[in-house]
């Protein structure tokens, strides 16, 4: 068994675990979160921990670590919740949020509107800041990915959006 299948997820107080034979449900004070398990793996409940097990050697063993680490951030999802952090660089750039949807200006002939997915909120502290938060950790990561692949940041001037702390290594210019 993997090592990481083998470590237990522990329940802080405030979040509970419903197991069905399908899918386990965490809840907690920032929401409630459905994991569908594969054939094969089984999640148990013992003294306000969950232990993830499997049947057969085959797929289910592989699938068991990766069952134990979603169920490791739905717990941390649930009670503290996830954010990014991406920043916009370069001369006009700038983010606003308006009712359900992102309006972005980028520096194309026209402004950019991304819709915000439900789960998810957005903030935009600043105009050349974007906060994105939510508990489920995918589709946060998700939709900060989505937002950053509308103008990735290029590698001349460093001018696009990037994560808050991403380095971008500039490649020299054209010598004369």
């Amino acid at each position: 068994m993997s090592r990481i299948a083998k470590a237990p997820v522990d329940l802080p107080s405030g979040v509970t675990a419903t197991i069905a034979a399908s899918a386990v449900t965490i809840k907690g004070a920032k929401g409630s979160l459905s994991l569908p398990l594969a054939q094969g793996v089984s999640v148990v409940e013992k003294e306000k921990k969950l232990q993830v097990g499997f049947a057969d050697p085959g797929l289910a063993r592989t699938q068991a670590g990766a069952t134990r680490a979603h169920l490791a951030n739905m717990v941390r999802g649930v009670t503290k919740g996830y954010e990014k952090k991406l920043e916009l660089v370069g001369v006009g750039f700038r983010a606003a949020v308006a009712g359900k949807s992102l309006n972005l200006t980028l520096g194309f002939s026209h402004p950019v509107n991304v819709p915000i997915p439900e789960g998810v909120s957005i903030e935009t502290p600043s105009q050349t800041e974007i906060l994105i938060k939510g508990i489920d950790r995918q589709k946060v990561g998700q939709v900060a990915a989505e937002i950053r692949d509308i103008r990735p940041p290029e590698p001349y001037k460093g001018k696009g959006v990037r994560y808050a702390g991403e380095k971008i290594t500039l490649k020299e210019g054209k010598k004369k």
